[in-house]
């Protein structure tokens, strides 16, 4: 049935980055898993979503359809809510596990050939009532981690009883000022285009033919298609900050990344011990905000045009590479290597340069091009790593407070992906793993976790010197 022109005119171009996600082979969905204090009551949730926010936004209000060449367009209905709340009544998985396995366990079935259905906008929730657990997917081609979880924030509350909106922190920026005059200024020019020039060439050959060396933790084509597993590692942030306050200028961002490298060094010991080389180099693909001002935003500024802040899928990528080293006697040296690479990542433009380069790939040869440059990056590294901060304070949705935020994706080629949210004084990073190649997921979030408390108790032991 042809479409009217009232129609047509009414209908919203995807973005580059929207079109991408809706490629069968980088098809994202993300999952945000929400624990809940109370079993929760589904139809006070049905009417609260109904009175959201999130129903009148464009995005979450719109079918994606296709028009006679094929390319996506945002098409505004009319949201059902009944269709998009699915309530679970029975437990999930195994019987005999705990709420939070169970929760792991079926989204970790839902992160492979689960997609959401197009004939209603892309967004749902599933409430496991036996676990008093929601779970929110979210398809990746409505927004970023940023734009998603501004969205579900403006739909809650403190705890307190304020009846005010969740506040955010920082994001973790170093606290150091620069000083210097115009020397400092021209040697940092320089050393911003001679670091973007590296970058940027090391991440064309890593699209085109260059890869990581195969390890125990390797994943590859085809590896988005097989069966997963979720596993959850629980930090302190305060031992973040503990171990943040060792190293000068250090950041959130450079504890966690010293943590995951330590990590994997652990946990390769252990998989695979006496087989790796000291400083084998295994890569990581981090997603990067680009909006101009740090932490989150209000719903209200992210819609607003003159707020300079963009609704929808706005981030880049960075390589960060991880070198296995066995266990020394300082375990601060992962962090100080962390920061040193870090550093160098932040004074280059290549987290600009990949979202640049990948909008001009998408407008000048279209979603299939772009699509296989971006599945040759993630083919050619080993995992995926992000890091989204929430709310400081408690928070409640319909009343009911908020126990846990966690967060993963849909498979990819890579066998582990990452993804770590904070809450609350915690942070909990979502380790998803292809099963048939890291068949203890559990052991790997053990590492994260050990590695943390080393290098808490190497700080307190360094401040006390």
């Amino acid at each position: 049935m042809g479409r009217s022109e009232s129609e047509v005119e009414r209908d919203e171009p995807l973005t580059p980055a929207g079109r991408l996600f809706l490629r069968p082979e980088m098809d994202q969905i993300i999952h945000c898993a929400i624990g809940c204090k109370y079993p929760i009551d589904v139809d006070a949730l049905r009417s609260e979503i109904a009175a959201s926010v999130m129903v009148k936004h464009p995005r979450f209000s719109s079918l994606m359809v296709r028009d006679r060449r094929g390319r996506e367009h945002w098409r505004r209905t009319t949201v059902d809510v009944d269709r998009h709340v699915i309530a679970v009544s029975d437990p999930v998985g195994d019987s005999a596990a705990g709420d939070e396995e169970a929760v792991n366990d079926y989204a970790a079935d839902l992160a492979v050939s689960s997609p959401l259905a197009t004939d209603k906008p892309l967004w749902e929730f599933h409430i496991l009532r036996a676990h008093d657990c929601m779970l929110l997917r979210i398809h990746h081609a409505l927004g970023d981690g940023i734009s998603l979880m501004s969205m579900f924030l403006e739909c809650c509350r403190r705890a307190d009883g304020s009846d005010r909106r969740p506040s955010i922190g920082s994001v973790g920026a170093s606290e150091r000022t620069d000083v210097g005059g115009r020397r400092r200024g021209w040697w940092m020019v320089g050393a911003a285009i001679w670091w973007t020039v590296v970058f940027v060439v090391e991440f064309v050959l890593r699209t085109l033919w260059v890869r990581d060396q195969r390890t125990t933790v390797s994943g590859g084509a085809g590896v988005e298609l097989w069966p997963r597993k979720l596993a959850t590692a629980k930090f302190q942030i305060d031992d973040m900050k503990t171990v943040k306050k060792a190293v000068s200028h250090a950041t959130i961002n450079d504890v966690l990344f010293g943590v995951i490298s330590s990590g994997l060094s652990r946990y390769l010991d252990i998989r695979s011990p006496k087989a790796l080389r000291e400083g084998l180099q295994i890569t990581g693909v981090a997603m990067v905000n680009l909006r101009k001002q740090p932490g989150l935003q209000e719903l209200s500024n992210l819609m607003s045009g003159n707020s300079g802040i963009r609704w929808g899928n706005k981030f880049g990528m960075l390589l960060l590479p991880v070198y296995y080293h066995q266990g020394g006697s300082d375990p601060l040296q992962y962090l100080k290597r962390a920061k040193a690479m870090i550093d160098q990542k932040k004074q280059s433009l290549e987290a600009h340069f990949s979202y640049k380069i990948g909008h001009f790939v998408m407008s000048c040869f279209g979603p299939k091009v772009a699509c296989w440059l971006n599945y040759r990056i993630v083919c050619n590294t080993t995992f995926t790593i992000s890091n989204v901060i929430g709310p400081k304070e408690e928070i409640t949705v319909v009343g009911n407070p908020i126990t846990y935020l966690r967060v993963n994706n849909t498979s990819l080629p890579h066998a582990i992906t990452m993804h770590m949210v904070s809450y609350a004084g915690r942070a909990d990073l979502q380790i998803m793993v292809a099963k048939e190649i890291i068949p203890d997921p559990q052991v790997l979030a053990k590492c994260f976790e050990e590695a943390l408390l080393e290098m808490k108790e190497a700080a307190v032991a360094a401040t006390k010197e």
